[in-house]
């Protein structure tokens, strides 16, 4: 009952061993794994009104430091997805692909309004590549073709993370062969799983709050509650419980994966923190009503979320342990599935993804 009541609090979030062989980060570049791979075509970001509404791109429509662009997608019909790009102040450095969590660009809860990650990165001279599309995807490669608001059309987002535009992102801005990836929520299973499938082709993974398991019964009750809020199903995505595309999906059972990856792997408690308080909230301009609101929000449902997640990461990190895999871990003692914790990871991450980068 423990257990069920853990995994239970996760489902509302978003989300034998044989030993591969040892793979070096970042041992191989995009050309390999692109194979024979369509590539995308990169362009300015046509500021369409639906763009032009969103509130990332009001923010920094003007700000020279974040390149507007759009990438087409061969796999998902030449769909174009547009992208948030922040140059390194050099050439030839690394790149940090940041993805965000369910609701994305789409309902304005992405990275770029909601952090101040451009200018975080920009201090550290790297490259920054945020797809601004994605919404109740997990970037990853539907098995079907879903039909409503959010997931229209093939869904193949691992494949253009991947192998469609990394050689085409990277060359238009001279970065090196060092990257990393890193997400939050749901995007946190998706890196890992990018991560696992293309052993060799980046250095870390940041994984802030999220759940590792999806191929098991209850854990797949917390994707499919995320799935389910962007119109789609789990089975729509990577078929049945148990099916080889839904065990293949799960970064859990493929922990031996990450062999050669640095890994950074996060969760709060589930408490509430400073940042989780009336007060908090209020100090930052919300009138009372809306503090009391905010607050009884992030503490219950924020709460019982990040609790199922905690229990979540540390059987995570004891199939990890049990593989010989090392990870940097931050588990906090309070914290709520929220963004000022996400925040925080971004940059308590980026030691283990500099360490990476230098190796």
């Amino acid at each position: 009952m423990k257990r069920l009541n853990s995994v239970l609090a996760a489902a509302a979030v978003c989300t034998g061993l044989a030993y591969a062989p040892v793979a070096g980060a970042a041992e191989l570049t995009p050309q390999q794994v692109a194979g024979d791979a369509a590539q995308s075509t990169i362009s300015p970001l046509e500021p369409t009104p639906e763009i032009e509404g969103k509130s990332w791109y009001k923010k920094y429509k003007d700000d020279a430091r974040v390149e507007k662009l759009e990438a087409t997608s061969p796999a998902m019909n030449g769909r174009k997805i547009p992208l948030a790009v922040v140059r390194a102040q050099h050439e030839n450095r690394p790149t940090v692909y940041l993805l965000n969590g369910a609701g994305g660009a789409e309902q304005d809860m992405d990275w770029l309004k909601l952090s101040d990650a451009v200018d975080f990165y920009h201090s550290k001279d790297v490259n920054v590549v945020v797809p601004q599309a994605g919404a109740f995807s997990y970037y990853t490669d539907w098995i079907s073709e879903p039909n409503s608001e959010f997931l229209q059309g093939p869904q193949k987002w691992e494949t253009f993370l991947t192998k469609e535009l990394p050689g085409a992102i990277e060359k238009h801005i001279n970065a090196d062969n060092h990257r990393a990836i890193a997400g939050m929520s749901m995007s946190a299973t998706s890196s890992l799983l990018l991560a696992q499938h293309n052993q060799g082709f980046y250095d870390a993974v940041g994984s802030y709050a999220g759940c590792a398991a999806t191929a098991y019964p209850l854990e797949r009750q917390a994707v499919e509650l995320t799935v389910n809020r962007g119109g789609g199903s789990v089975d729509q995505m990577w078929g049945p419980l148990g099916s080889p595309t839904n065990r293949y999906n799960d970064a859990m059972m493929n922990a031996e994966k990450l062999h050669g990856t640095e890994l950074y792997v996060s969760s709060g408690s589930g408490l509430a923190s400073e940042e989780d308080t009336f007060s908090y909230i209020q100090s930052k301009g919300y009138n009372p009503l809306q503090a009391a609101q905010g607050s009884a929000t992030l503490q219950v449902e924020g709460g019982a979320i990040e609790a199922g997640v905690n229990y979540c990461t540390h059987n995570f990190k004891a199939k990890l342990d049990q593989a010989g895999i090392p990870a940097t871990y931050n588990f906090r003692n309070t914290g709520t599935h929220s963004w000022p914790h996400w925040i925080a990871d971004l940059k308590d991450s980026w030691p283990v993804f500099e360490r990476a980068f230098n190796k």
